[in-house]
């Protein structure tokens, strides 16, 4: 497919961050024979993004490879897990993915291509994306919520004292691993965004996979090293890490060369005979290029003693300090506590959403449904089934699951599942039996991203989660979720970019709730759902629709029946009608004090009424107003369940609920907007415009005759007016 006919934000055509073009801009450079400087991502302390050093020796420049170098190369020989130290940035999770990037060469090509030079029709300027050979430009594309993004950078990298401030190679004069942090960090924000992560937000960024946590814990240690080494086989990237129980111990080395809270790439598998026992081997990597175990099977231990030069040869051996050495499998469940796996999804079958399991004996195909959502403060971040009277506001996506499928024999499962069974002869039996079960629903694997959450040079996750309901009917209002419990659940919830869940669900329609913790946190997220079969997500909107009538209010007292007529007699004009101020008189008199109208709400009263465009009422009118707003005064008091004189958008949605007026989240955020004038807290006289607007509009598209008006939908058409 030609990159012009490819989908906007697919690898083939990628979206252009900054609206930077490559090709137009180093043909810029090359003609006029200027070096590249990116005003996006300018050679300034802003874009490091972390306080300035006030040691005038420790000055920040900002140079190009052959200014740091005079035999740099943007890569020698091959590329690497060597190629990647960390500076001084706290970043172990962006170059622990890298180095596991390294490992699969497909993988890393498309990230990095080959060929590249600082040499040949040099410019200065790098796109990290499909650069050609016998030129200087290289290239980087980073996945980001389901679109791939193209990202243009200078080769200016910030130098403290002669050596580069953050990534470097062992070498000190390849550049491409600084390059690719300089790239990242462009995307973020700044150098200072990329402090502190999890390396399973690099995984993802650099292939479009999907990425969790597998505790040591849950597999015996044979059982975990035959998962690592089924998982390398299909291309997964993989890293692991030691728990680190208070912010003290982050960094902090222990005894035997490992440190905790901090990120190391799984690069390798491989056994040895040593002592007539078959020991399982883990390769592994310390991003920092240096500090390795020391344990048994490290780098200089005795065990090696016993093993042939030819199978050290096979096994790439070295006895040196550069951050890479080996360890048995039964030591690394005892020393880590969490590896990070990354499914790789093939890029090829990306554009049509397509995506093939590695494993040669599956034949089943991965369909993938992607959609954004938002959660919007006082509206739609309605927090967790712990507060029921919000939750049911929460972003909701519809799910169809049509046809069943058949389970992988090596299906990685979610770690809460509990499914992985371990070589047993009784286990056999059992699997068989579970594998029948899962035969007759369909397998679904559920991830929501946080948008946006590293920026401003500092990170903070909300804690998110979801649950899936089956869905009976379409009434998804608070009611439901009191009485209806979730089929399906992320777990608890966690403060982190993604949550994951793999599940089995029969065949049939679901919604899926996304929400925060605690409500009211605003925030954008990204939910992408891989199924085996065909399945269909959408948003859980609506039509909206009422069934509100005035006339559901009470008969007038005969108190306010006689203030009506009193009024009337010593009010009225010539033409037995009140004006908006006498109407205000009025209607203020029979309101407690604290609900009381100003003029204003009463001008639109009088608008929502048919009054042949003459701005008053006759008697008639009046006695079924003052009718009406005893009973929106009833519904204010019934709603306002904090008992604060306001309302808030959650109380105004079920309130409107419970008036017959039934409307999704756009339009009751809309309303809330529009007379709440941006406050969290709607007072009654607001609450009684807002409904006399709505059942105006309600009524004028009822009457409206207009076939592309009626095509639209009546949400189209609150949307359009109700700012007016």
């Amino acid at each position: 497919m030609d990159s012009m006919e490819a989908p906007l934000g697919s690898f083939k055509n990628p979206i252009k961050f900054k609206d930077q073009d490559f090709n137009s801009l180093s043909e810029k450079c090359l003609k006029s024979g200027e070096m590249f400087s990116d005003q996006s991502f300018p050679a300034e302390q802003k874009s490091i993004g972390m306080p300035e050093d006030d040691d005038p020796k420790k000055a920040i420049k900002w140079k190009r490879p052959k200014d740091i170098s005079g035999n740099a190369v943007f890569v020698e020989g091959t590329i690497g897990t060597t190629d990647i130290c960390q500076g001084q940035l706290g970043n172990c999770w962006l170059l622990a993915a890298l180095s596991c990037l390294t490992m699969h060469p497909k993988l890393f090509v498309k990230v990095v291509p080959p060929n590249q030079s600082l040499s040949e029709s040099y410019a200065g300027i790098f796109h990290f994306r499909d650069g050609g050979t016998g030129n200087s430009f290289c290239a980087v594309m980073f996945w980001q919520y389901g679109e791939w993004v193209e990202v243009v950078v200078d080769d200016r990298l910030p130098v403290r004292e002669g050596r580069l401030l953050f990534s470097y190679s062992h070498t000190r004069n390849e550049y491409w691993s600084a390059l690719v942090e300089k790239a990242y960090a462009k995307l973020m924000g700044s150098y200072g965004c990329l402090k502190g992560g999890n390396i399973s937000e690099g995984m993802e960024d650099f292939t479009g996979g999907i990425a969790y946590s597998l505790p040591v814990s849950s597999h015996t240690p044979r059982v975990f090293w035959r998962l690592l080494t089924a998982a390398l086989a299909r291309g997964s990237l993989l890293s692991c890490f030691i728990q680190a129980n208070s912010y003290k111990e982050v960094s902090k080395v222990n005894a035997d060369g490992l440190i905790k809270g901090h990120a190391y790439a799984i690069t390798d598998t491989d056994q040895v005979k040593h002592e007539a026992d078959e020991v399982l081997l883990l390769k592994l990597r310390n991003p920092w290029g240096f500090v390795e175990y020391r344990g048994p099977w490290s780098d200089k231990s005795k065990e090696w003693h016993d093993i042939s030069r030819e199978e050290k040869e096979r096994l790439e051996m070295k006895r040196r300090e550069d951050g890479e050495f080996w360890m048995s499998a039964d030591d690394f469940c005892k020393k880590f506590d969490f590896a990070e796996l990354c499914s790789i999804n093939p890029d090829n079958l990306v554009e049509r959403r397509i995506v093939e399991p590695v494993s040669s004996s599956s034949e089943s195909k991965w369909t993938i449904n992607e959609h954004e959502g938002f959660w919007l403060k006082g509206s739609s971040a309605g927090g967790s089934r712990k507060y029921n009277r919000s939750f049911w506001k929460n972003p909701q996506f519809e799910l169809i699951l049509t046809e069943q499928d058949q389970p992988d024999e090596d299906d990685e499962e979610d770690e809460e599942d509990g499914d992985e069974e371990e070589e047993s002869g009784p286990s056999n039996g059992v699997k068989t039996e579970k594998q029948k079960i899962k035969a007759k629903k369909c397998t679904v694997l559920v991830e929501i991203l946080q948008k946006n959450r590293r920026r401003k040079n500092q990170v903070h996750f909300l804690y998110m989660g979801f649950h899936i309901y089956k869905l009976y009917g379409m009434c998804l209002d608070r009611n439901f979720f009191l009485k209806n419990r979730p089929v399906g659940r992320s777990g608890k919830y966690r403060a982190q970019r993604a949550v994951w869940r793999k599940m089995h669900l029969e065949p049939g329609h679901y919604v899926l709730v996304a929400s925060t913790y605690r409500p009211n946190k605003p925030g954008e997220f990204f939910v992408r759902i891989f199924s085996k079969t065909a399945n269909s997500l959408g948003t859980q909107d609506f039509t909206c629709t009422s069934s509100y009538l005035p006339a559901m209010a009470a008969p007038l007292t005969p108190e306010d029946k006689m203030r009506v007529l009193r009024t009337f007699d010593e009010e009225a004009g010539p033409d037995d009608r009140l004006s908006p101020r006498e109407l205000m008189t009025l209607f203020n008199s029979v309101l407690d004090k604290d609900y009381h109208l100003p003029l204003e709400t009463c001008r639109q009263l009088i608008f929502g009424e048919d009054t042949k465009g003459r701005a008053s009422l006759n008697r008639q009118q009046t006695e079924a107003l003052l009718s009406e707003l005893r009973h929106l005064q009833t519904i204010f008091f019934q709603f306002d369940e904090d008992s604060s004189g306001t309302m808030s958008p959650f109380e105004l949605s079920a309130a409107l609920q419970a008036m017959g007026m039934k409307c999704d989240d756009k339009v009751v955020q809309l309303l809330y907007e529009r007379f709440a004038s941006g406050e969290l807290h709607l007072p009654f006289h607001d609450f009684v415009a807002g409904i006399t607007r709505l059942r105006k509009l309600f009524a004028l598209y009822e009457s409206e005759n207009n076939r592309e008006v009626k095509d639209r939908g009546i949400n189209a058409w609150l949307i359009r007016f109700l700012l007016v």
